[in-house]
């Protein structure tokens, strides 16, 4: 084991000049600072000259705790102090051999002294190894330098829980949300886990840093359209491009704060009067009709836009990496193809597209092409594309969709924010998505394969608007549970038992003669209650055993439907009682409880 310096060779500089020295070739040449520099002469592995230089640091050779020959730099210029490190290295063996440190706890020492920016450089580089979104990889190495710089962490040693959950306290003092602060957590266990795994801490550090409990602190609640919000939208999607050049002109009246000002402005567009806006911008430029069909074409690039994210569910990321070569809108059952890379998940999936969007898609893009054709005859000795270029976007999506969503939404009189504090955002259409899937009575599986989600409570609760569901509606699907004043007229109305006809609660009759009907029982709620000085009873648990002793009796059908129906401690009906007034055997051990 000893401490030596490295040699390295470097290409031969320009300006070298090569000579003989005992046999052996040398250069000579002036560095940067103008300093005379020979060194040793060899030759490459392609044959070429490089220079041999040598380490102005010594490198240690030891052998580990686990008989591992390994060489450390350890950055300094003399030997004593190399050696010096080398026999603290040395030392460390021995305490891994002699099993007071383990082998872990060694590697983890090698990394203590490394500053926290390098590990996470080191961190960085496995995020995109691993195949990580840029935005993603930006986001976490962003966080991770905030709460390096925040939390006083200098070196891995000085990684704690208490630093990091003082901060994420200080910072929901200061009106952070919950999923930001998770966020924060989730970029450090990451990061711990990570440390853990090529040894550079023995344990995570951050594994128990409690999460933040989001669901009591939504700050961005989505809400879906309803059928007819849709219907405006996508109509003044369409028409809202061209209405922008026929807006009526509104004067302003005088106010008490200016009494001799007038104004005129541009009367804002409505549902109501956006068409007839859209015939005076057609008017108003009917000089320049390539600029009507340019607006045009825009809205209705938007509406078919708006139209894709609903039924497809697809997120506006997904929706601005599709290409014309993904579609398929000739197949049996049409799809769009999109790419792992593209996608959320990173799976890649085909998303189905239904007939009419495929045929809108399809006209769409045909009259795409024929644009581009005319344009290109104009251009004398430009071939004439015969198909779109499959790289080509489908939608040019622009950056602004979001402000764009918010005009479309005021004209179509849609409020951004609902009475709960819900928003409506370009995200909010694949919640709309969600939520008439569910409205539709699609199955939740079959919802959840659609959404593309990995588990369905995703779907049913964050992707699902309870308020658009029909559950008032869904009521009627219940069975029909009528209420009788006596017992003993719903028992002779379920057995088929002869008998006049008796009045029910509401003072209408029916026929006490009935066809034995066990849905009728079974559909049927007794009202469980208990006549004027009648307070004996039996327990539901005893009633129903006891409905297997007296099979095909009329008691025995009045116990089933009385303990099927009532669920509480509440006594029985009278005619339950008149039969258990002796002592029953058995069923069960003979007690107290059954003889009173």
């Amino acid at each position: 084991m000893t401490v030596y310096r490295e040699t390295y060779t470097k290409p031969l500089p320009d300006e070298a000049e090569l000579f003989i020295r005992q046999g052996e070739r040398f250069a000579r040449w002036t560095d940067r600072r103008g300093r005379k520099r020979t060194a040793k002469v060899t030759t490459g592995r392609d044959g070429s000259d490089r220079i041999t230089l040598t380490c102005s640091t010594h490198t240690a050779r030891y052998r580990d705790g686990s008989g591992v020959v390994r060489k450390v730099g350890t950055g300094c210029r003399t030997k004593d102090a190399a050696e010096t490190i080398l026999s603290d290295l040395r030392g460390r063996a021995e305490l891994v051999k002699a099993k007071v440190l383990t082998a872990a706890q060694d590697a983890a020492a090698d990394h203590a002294a490394v500053p926290i920016a390098a590990h996470c450089d080191a961190y960085r580089d496995h995020l995109i190894a691993k195949g990580c979104a840029p935005r993603r990889v930006a986001m976490v190495r962003a966080r991770l330098k905030r709460l390096a710089e925040e939390c006083a962490f200098g070196k891995l040693p000085d990684l704690n829980t208490a630093a990091i959950e003082r901060w994420l306290v200080l910072m929901a003092s200061k009106g952070v949300s919950a999923a930001t602060r998770n966020g924060y957590r989730e970029a450090a266990v990451g990061f711990g886990n990570w440390c853990r795994r090529t040894h550079r801490l023995i344990a995570n550090p951050f594994a128990d840093v409690p999460l933040a409990n989001v669901k009591a602190d939504r700050r961005h609640l989505r809400r879906a359209l309803t059928e007819a919000e849709l219907g405006r939208l996508l109509t003044v999607a369409r028409l809202r491009p061209l209405a922008e050049y026929g807006r009526d002109k509104v004067k302003t009246l005088p106010d008490a704060e200016h009494p001799k000002r007038t104004n005129w402005h541009l009367a804002p567009l409505t549902i109501d009067n956006i068409a007839e806006a859209a015939d005076r911008g057609r008017l108003s430029l009917a000089k320049r009709p390539e600029m009507i069909a340019d607006l045009e074409h825009r809205g209705r690039e938007r509406a078919l836009t708006y139209k894709t994210l609903l039924l497809t569910g697809l997120r506006k990321g997904e929706l601005v990496s599709l290409t014309v070569g993904q579609l398929d809108l000739d197949a049996e059952q049409p799809y769009a193809a999109l790419n792992a890379a593209d996608e959320k998940n990173r799976k890649g999936s085909d998303i189905p597209l239904r007939a009419d969007l495929a045929a809108d898609l399809r006209a769409f893009l045909g009259d795409r092409l024929k644009a581009l054709q005319d344009a290109a005859r104009l251009r004398i000795g430009e071939p004439v594309p015969m198909r779109l270029s499959s790289a080509a976007p489908v939608f040019n999506v622009s950056a602004g969709l979001i402000r764009i969503l918010d005009r479309d939404l005021a004209a179509a009189g849609i409020a951004k924010r609902d009475e709960r504090g819900r928003v409506v955002d370009v995200h909010a259409l694949r919640v709309s998505f969600g939520t008439h899937l569910s409205k539709g009575g699609v199955a939740l599986r079959t919802a959840q394969a659609a959404m593309r989600h990995s588990k369905p409570d995703l779907t049913a609760n964050v992707y699902t608007d309870p308020k658009l569901l029909d559950v008032a509606g869904a009521l009627d699907a219940l069975p029909t549970l009528p209420l009788y004043a006596e017992p003993q007229a719903y028992r002779q109305r379920a057995t088929g038992t002869a008998g006049p006809e008796l009045p029910d609660a509401g003072g209408a009759t029916f026929p006490a003669t009935v066809p034995e009907d066990k849905d009728l029982r079974a559909r049927t709620l007794v009202l469980p209650l208990v006549l004027a000085g009648r307070n004996r009873g039996v327990s539901g648990a005893i009633a129903d055993k006891m409905t297997g002793q007296q099979e095909g009796s009329n008691v025995g059908a009045a116990i089933t439907v009385s303990v099927a129906a009532v669920k509480s401690k509440t006594p029985l009906a009278t005619g339950v009682n008149d039969v258990h007034q002796k002592r029953v055997k058995g069923v069960e051990p003979s007690t107290f409880t059954l003889a009173t």
